[in-house]
């Protein structure tokens, strides 16, 4: 049983698409919630870092953006829906998630920061 099994709307954006809107100086706000090592390893460039388990207390540090697309990722999905759903819950309107997350950015080989 997955996300969508629970019946809750779950909006992507790809991998591709994320890298071009960087590429072209429109890049919407992208949240990490990794971990402080994973994310000091490589990173979306842009990215703001805010662990899954901080964002109990740390949403209010984007609650300007609430009305803004806010693309949330991890390395593989599960912090990022914890992550996206806390947001939501507290009025952020238009999060979505990096589909494939870190991995597919990874495999795909598109820029990181924090090398």
């Amino acid at each position: 049983m997955g996300i969508r099994d629970l019946g809750l709307r779950v909006g992507t954006v790809s991998a591709e698409s994320l890298n071009s809107e960087i590429a072209g100086g429109r890049a919407p706000c992208v949240v990490d919630v990794r971990s402080k090592a994973e994310f000091a390893s490589g990173h979306v460039p842009g990215a703001i870092h805010i662990p899954f388990w901080q964002m109990v207390t740390r949403w209010r540090d984007l609650f300007h953006l609430r009305d803004q697309p806010i693309v949330v990722h991890c390395g593989h999905g599960p912090r990022a829906f914890i992550a996206g759903a806390a947001m939501k819950r507290r009025g952020f309107t238009r999060v979505v998630y990096l589909a494939g997350h870190m991995k597919k950015w990874k495999d795909l080989k598109f820029p990181l920061e924090g090398e």
